[in-house]
C-alpha cells in the first residue's frame, strides 16, 4: 500500500492520498490571487523522490505559465525536510531576491522558512505569499500570524479511515490483482479559517 505519495512498483494493492495536481495547481492559485505585483515565486521541495512533491510542482508551474505569466517561478529548492536547511535557503533568498514575493513549501521545513520570514520588517513580510502543506502547530501559527497565505493539508483522520477501509478490501480481495486508488479531498486552511 502507498500511502500520501504513490509508488511505480506495480506489485502495490493500492494508494490512499490527495490529487497532487490540484493541490499544485490550488497553490498557484493562492499565490497568484494573493500576490498583487509581478515577481519572483520559490517552490521548496523536500526530496526528489517524493511522487507527490513532484506532480505539485509540474503542475503548479503548469498553472503559472496559463495565468500568471507575471510571476517568474524558479526552479525547485531542495531541503531535505529539515527546518535548518529550509531556513538557510529562504534567509539567503531574501537577501538575493528583493523580488521575491512567493514560496510554495511543498516538503517539510515550514518551521526554518516561517523564521526566516519572521526576521523581516512587517512590510517586507506583507508582500510575500506563502502557501504550504503542512498543518502541524508551526503552521497554524503562521496562519494566525498572517505569514502563510494557505495550507493544503492532508486529511489525517480521514486518510487513516480510507488507508483502513483499502487494506481490509485487499485483505479480502487477496487473488485480485487490480490495484485500488482511493484519492481523499485535501483541506484548505487560510488565517480566517483555522479556529473554525
Amino acid at each position: 500500500m502507498a500511502f500520501v505519495t504513490d509508488i511505480s512498483a506495480a506489485s502495490r494493492a493500492g494508494f490512499v492520498g490527495t490529487d497532487n495536481w490540484k493541490v499544485g495547481r490550488t497553490a498557484a492559485w493562492f499565490i497568484n490571487q494573493a500576490a498583487n505585483m509581478p515577481g519572483k515565486v520559490f517552490p521548496l521541495i523536500g526530496s526528489n523522490r517524493y511522487q507527490c512533491q513532484d506532480i505539485a510542482d509540474a503542475s503548479f508551474r503548469s498553472y503559472m505559465r496559463e495565468h500568471a505569466p507575471q510571476l517568474h517561478v524558479s526552479e525547485p529548492l531542495l531541503t531535505f525536510e529539515e527546518p535548518d536547511l529550509a531556513y538557510q535557503i529562504v534567509h539567503n533568498l531574501l537577501a538575493a531576491e528583493s523580488e521575491l514575493c512567493g514560496l510554495f513549501v511543498k516538503g517539510g521545513g515550514i518551521s526554518g522558512v516561517l523564521r526566516a520570514v519572521r526576521e523581516l520588517s512587517s512590510e517586507r513580510q506583507s508582500k510575500i505569499k506563502i502557501v504550504s502543506r503542512d498543518v502541524g502547530p508551526e503552521t497554524r501559527k503562521g496562519l494566525s500570524e498572517g505569514l502563510i497565505t494557505a495550507s493544503l493539508c492532508h486529511p489525517s483522520d480521514r486518510m487513516a479511515q480510507e488507508l483502513i477501509d483499502v487494506m481490509l478490501r485487499r485483505l479480502e480481495l487477496r487473488d485480485t490483482p487490480s490495484i485500488e486508488q482511493r484519492i481523499v479531498p485535501f483541506d484548505i486552511l487560510t488565517p480566517e479559517s483555522i479556529w473554525t
